[in-house]
């Protein structure tokens, strides 16, 4: 297998993945800031959506999105269960892991691509620099929601660490780097955020 990384919380979330699964996979850089990944041959042959990650596999196949890659690879490399163990499980954890991403992740990313990313993004896709502020505050709903609810618990989808847990760690820690703070009002949020960021995997790759 190959696997295709670069900067950004979307690599990030299968660099954690593999790190928490032991996983070590033969790794490509594509550059981002220079537009490799909008340009053959990366979008000929590898990722026709122009996208980072994907992952390769023997048969010379590319698997691209995040929640994809991330199955497959639990599926090949079971031990430590991190989407479930049963099918009520890898509900949960899908269920989650949907939740996360429509009420965070996703507004957290484009309010940054329409604001401080502007420049970089104008350029490369359409953006909407008017709904940078409604986006962020969006994502600042979705996380204020969350709180309430992981109350009491350590982990998103249960007692311990899934997919749900490392795709909003990647992209609430991108958050904080790009403007995008924790509010400390989510006391719950910021014990879960620090208790995943202590995790070897947070600092793989």
């Amino acid at each position: 297998m190959k696997f295709y990384n670069s900067i950004g919380p979307n690599p990030r979330v299968v660099t954690m993945f593999m790190a928490e699964k032991g996983i070590e996979i033969p790794t490509v850089a594509v550059d981002l800031r220079g537009g490799e990944n909008r340009r053959a041959p990366y979008n000929a042959d590898v990722n026709p959506a122009g996208q980072t990650p994907a992952l390769e596999l023997d048969n010379g196949t590319t698997i691209a999105e995040i929640t994809a890659i991330c199955e497959y690879l639990e599926e090949r490399f079971p031990d430590p269960v991190l989407i479930g163990a049963t099918a009520e499980e890898r509900a949960n954890t899908r269920m989650w892991t949907r939740r996360v991403d429509l009420k965070i992740c996703e507004p957290l990313t484009n309010g940054f691509r329409y604001a401080e990313g502007l420049a970089f993004f104008e350029p490369r896709m359409r953006v909407l620099p008017e709904a940078a502020a409604g986006l962020k505050a969006l994502a600042q709903d979705g996380v204020k929601w969350l709180d309430a609810l992981i109350a009491g618990r350590d982990f998103i989808a249960g007692d311990t660490l899934t997919l749900a847990d490392i795709v909003l760690f990647a992209f609430l820690d991108f958050g904080v780097s790009v403007g995008q703070p924790l509010d400390p009002a989510n006391a719950n949020i910021l014990r879960w955020y620090e208790r995943v960021k202590a995790r070897p995997s947070a600092s793989a790759g």
